[in-house]
């Protein structure tokens, strides 16, 4: 009896530390955005935050979906890019609704359907955004239907899905040196990027995920580490930004 009793109760503890790994992956992704979301709210300020960090995210994770069809992997990073792309619209939403916000001299609006390559992923409307990632979504969904059977195409879209996802981080690098300060960066966003690249990375190699997943979350932990370097390195430039205000053309 004693015997049954303990088999029992390793079975439940497995499952608890499988639902919570499993959880962790679906919801921590998410959590570094909390503290950026906050900021920008609280400072009514989105220069400090590129925008790019989302557009990384958006098609990294929409890739991820249609890798899944193609080739099946644990349902827990399915549900979690569902989750952060629903994410990141809120994180680009509030960030045009305070550009907006900021702007003195209203200028002209900027859409997706101008087609303006200058203004590519700097529109004025949030409506724009969205279509940009509906477009990208039925090419890549019919690109994916009519090549499912071809197996090179179908790993292509999985690395490109975790290779991009994993220089999610270099806009916000690039950023950060063009304005030799992080002002304006949540920090414990990064330090959460950092952690959870972390965990997810490890989670990858436990969990036996496709090589691509573990070998681009390795750069990705790289490059937040790069990140938290200019933190301690600009740590002294508080940073100059000038708002930038759109002029009537």
């Amino acid at each position: 009896m004693d015997y049954f009793w303990e088999e029992i109760s390793d079975i439940s503890v497995s499952k608890i530390v499988k639902w919570g790994a499993a959880g962790g992956m679906i919801f921590g992704g998410v959590v570094p955005y909390i503290p950026q979301y906050k900021e920008i709210r609280r400072t009514e300020d989105a220069e400090g935050f590129s925008l790019f960090v989302c557009l990384a995210l958006l098609i990294a994770n929409t890739l991820r979906i249609l890798f899944w069809f193609g080739r099946r992997y644990e349902l827990p990073l399915l549900v979690q890019s569902i989750v952060m792309i629903v994410t990141m619209f809120m994180m680009v939403r509030l960030c045009v609704n305070i550009k907006n916000k900021n702007q003195i001299i209203r200028g002209r609006e900027r859409i997706f359907t101008d087609f303006d390559s200058q203004y590519f992923w700097a529109w004025t409307d949030f409506v724009s955004y969205v279509d940009f990632m509906v477009f990208f979504t039925l090419i890549s969904s019919l690109l994916m239907y009519v090549l499912i059977e071809v197996n090179i195409f179908v790993e292509l879209v999985g690395f490109l899905a975790v290779f991009i996802e994993a220089l999610l981080g270099s806009p916000q690098l690039v950023r950060n040196y063009k304005n030799k300060s992080t002002a304006g960066m949540s920090v414990k966003m990064v330090v959460m990027w950092t952690v959870g690249d972390t965990f997810k990375t490890g989670y990858f190699l436990l969990r036996e995920a496709p090589v691509q997943f573990w070998l681009c979350g390795m750069l990705q932990v790289g490059i937040d580490i790069a990140i938290l370097l200019q933190v301690r390195w600009y740590r002294h430039n508080l940073g100059h930004r000038v708002k930038k205000q759109d002029v009537p053309d």
